[in-house]
């Protein structure tokens, strides 16, 4: 057995899920360095909700932090999320700009893209991955991981083997709500191993107390890599905690290698860094505490506080109860999605919805009518005929991949912001984010006509959180 490998959270993921993704680029900076000498597999550094952080609340631009970080890291591969054909919005964009972003991602410093699809749609990840190939990048494509009686480990396999047939150099197990249990991880860690010959790796959260203990088992049954963040920003709604995993695995045949001193340098950074988060208010207690009702429910922690808020606003807080029995039968009425983002709100409004209208799906969702339309791809089961047409009357279901009616997009975004383009890749925000993009960028050229104004006088560089 080959010494397993870590990835590394705290740049993306951990602060993603502790501080709702602001950590800024200055945060991060001083200790690279210190970072690239561990020894990682990979740093998990940019993508998913980074992105949209960074235009949004930071007043920072995405790629100039990869390209920050990619000049102070030399020796360690980054990471990027990918969410298939959403690339890191919300919506499905046209196959050109699912290319181009692929490109300049990789043209700006990124080694591995991890790409997945909410729905375990094939489909929707097949350009990513036929452009990550083409610009020399490493693919890792990304399984959701659920809970329902058509997810088993037979299915989970047939999904990985078909990924690998498409051209994944490696396959990741995404458990984004920490609903995967020690025992579980091993027979499906261990199937997977069976079943493909790329390496596997594990991703989980430790919501639900259980991270740690299935990443070991993870391991035991021959997991590849596993995700982990530096102990300061680890646990809660974040990854288990890198420093302990190593010494749990320190001696043994499964030894990553690691050295805990080095390690040490790292978490004595980010201390002082989650003390000013949780003064500041970004670091809420309430999620560094072990929620157990993922488990009950199934349901993951941002999707639970959405339905109290929903119901809450609703005046029915008292029908939170009614709403956790009605997700289920729900899901299951829409084909068994996975419960991750956008399929857990759209599942979620719409069992708030059956409940506080006291019929159920007398009040429907566009978003819930577009899930069954077949608007986000193919659902794990089909959905019946007959709920097909209660819920969208005569339209007629999509059973192409959504993208496939998509115009190619980037020519007529290049021309609606020429007066702003500083850089090639402003297409892209653009592309993603318009009208955030687009005050990002009067801020960017108002920031520069003042620093010009000011000979770059330091003092007037100020981030807004």
């Amino acid at each position: 057995m080959a010494k397993v490998k870590i990835t590394e959270t705290v740049l993306r993921d951990s602060h993603q899920s502790l501080i709702a993704t602001r950590m800024t680029t200055d945060d991060m900076l001083p200790i690279l360095e210190e970072m690239d000498k561990v020894g990682y597999h990979s740093l998990e550094a940019w993508g998913g909700a980074t992105f949209d952080a960074c235009i949004r609340f930071l007043n920072e631009d995405p790629w100039d932090r990869l390209r920050k970080i990619r000049d102070k890291v030399k020796n360690t591969k980054l990471q990027m999320l990918f969410r298939g054909q959403n690339i890191l919005g919300y919506r499905h964009y046209a196959d050109d700009v699912v290319r181009y972003f692929v490109q300049k991602s990789i043209a700006n410093g990124i080694d591995i893209i991890r790409i997945f699809d909410a729905l375990n749609d094939a489909r929707n990840l097949r350009c990513a991955i036929e452009a990550t190939k083409k610009e020399g990048g490493h693919v890792q494509a990304a399984m959701s991981y659920t809970i329902s009686p058509v997810h088993s480990n037979e299915a989970f396999t047939a999904y990985a083997k078909e990924l690998e047939e498409m051209g994944a150099d490696s396959i990741c197990i995404k458990d984004m709500a920490g609903l995967l249990t020690p025992y579980k991880a091993y027979d499906l860690v261990k199937a997977l191993k069976e079943t493909v010959s790329v390496p596997v790796q594990l991703h989980t959260h430790y919501t639900t107390g259980l991270a740690s203990m299935t990443a070991l088992k993870a391991v035991e049954a021959g997991a590849d890599v596993i995700d982990c963040a530096i102990s300061p920003m680890a646990m809660g709604t974040s990854q288990p905690p890198t420093e302990p995993m190593v010494a749990a695995l320190q001696g043994t045949e499964y030894d990553t290698g690691l050295d805990l001193n080095q390690l040490n340098k790292i978490a004595q950074y980010f201390t002082p860094l989650r003390e000013k988060y949780l003064k500041s208010g970004l670091l809420d207690p309430k999620v560094l505490k072990v929620d157990v009702r993922g488990l009950l429910y199934q349901v993951p922690g941002g999707m639970l506080s959405n339905l109290v808020s929903q119901l809450k606003q609703a005046g029915k807080s008292d029908k939170l109860d009614e709403v956790l029995a009605e997700v289920p039968r729900v899901r299951k009425d829409a084909g068994y999605p996975p419960l991750v983002t956008p399929t857990s709100q759209i599942v979620g409004t719409q069992a708030v919805l059956n409940v506080i209208s006291g019929e159920r799906y007398k009040m429907v969702s566009k978003e819930f009518r577009g899930l069954v339309r077949g608007e986000y791809g193919k659902t794990p089961v089909k959905i019946t005929e007959e709920f097909t047409k209660q819920i969208i009357g005569d339209e007629k279901p999509i059973d192409y991949r959504p993208a496939d009616k998509i115009e190619p997009e980037l020519d007529r975004l290049r021309g609606e912001i020429l007066p702003y383009m500083e850089q090639d890749e402003d297409v892209l925000t653009y592309a993603l984010f318009d009208r955030v993009a687009l005050k990002f960028f009067e801020y960017r050229k108002a920031k520069k006509y003042s620093l010009d104004g000011d000979r770059g006088d330091p003092e007037k560089k100020v981030h807004t959180v």
